[in-house]
């Protein structure tokens, strides 16, 4: 019965197989088992797996045995420090209870896990923070940009508009009395320039004072006369003399 690999020197995490090949010179098919044995630090071994020759695997949470007559193998899963130790396998004939034949011892040496791994993660994580600050101040500088232009738009149009109300500069204001006259006055801009145009209404009193009633005048007629002239009398010598006196 031997086993191999002599050593193995593996990270905590890992798996670690051996194989134990049994070379029988006459099998003429008795039953036996192989049992795994772990020694740890010069103390007594002990079992901890056991496969016969009917099985083909079995496995538990920790070891995965698999039958491949003329050899069998263990993993050993998920790997700690307290993994670290001997182990050797021993094969078990049935029928003949003094023949028990034992393995050489193989060394397992489970590490910490690697300090490499352990600092490239970080360094993998701190990566990516920077991808989405970098996104992050990029999208903040186009959002700045976009606020620029649309102050900028805002802006253009309104004086625009504020231009095209008053044509000499001024601002046109719409006043209404409540006679329904309505009134235009019209106020040069201020030094400070200003953004909007407002539209406000004036409200005035009504006169308290009596109403004055408008003048009549007469209404024009036209008057016609008849001028009766005296009937002439005829001339005689007298009144010839009379009025050539």
């Amino acid at each position: 019965v031997t086993i191999f690999p002599a050593a193995l020197t593996l990270p905590e995490g890992d798996k670690a197989t051996f194989f134990c090949n049994i070379s029988m010179e006459n099998d003429s098919g008795s039953e036996y088992s192989l049992n795994w044995y772990k020694k740890t630090n010069h103390s007594q071994a002990q079992k901890i797996a056991e496969i016969s020759r009917n099985i083909s695997m079995t496995k538990t949470e920790k070891y995965r045995l698999t039958n491949h007559t003329p050899v069998f193998e263990i993993e050993i899963l998920n790997l700690h420090q307290n993994d670290s130790g001997s182990y050797y396998c021993g094969l078990i004939t049935f029928f003949e209870p003094d023949k028990v034949m034992e393995s050489n011892q193989s060394q397992l040496m489970v590490t910490a896990a690697p300090q490499m791994n352990a600092t490239e993660e970080p360094e993998m994580e701190d990566g990516n923070p920077s991808e989405h600050i970098k996104a992050m101040l990029l999208g903040i500088l186009l959002l700045a940009g976009v606020v620029v232009l649309l102050i900028f738009g805002y802006l253009t149009f309104t004086y625009g508009r504020g231009g095209a109300c008053a044509g000499d500069g001024g601002y046109l204001w719409m006043l209404n009395d409540p006679d329904g006259v309505t009134l235009q006055e019209e106020e040069k801009p201020p030094v400070v320039s200003i953004s909007t145009v407002d539209y406000g209404v004036l409200e005035f009193q009504r006169d308290q004072c009596t109403p004055v009633p408008p003048e009549t005048w007469p209404v024009e007629q036209t008057e016609y006369a008849t001028i009766i002239f005296p009937e002439e009398k005829p001339v005689t010598p007298e009144r010839g003399k009379k009025h050539l006196d």
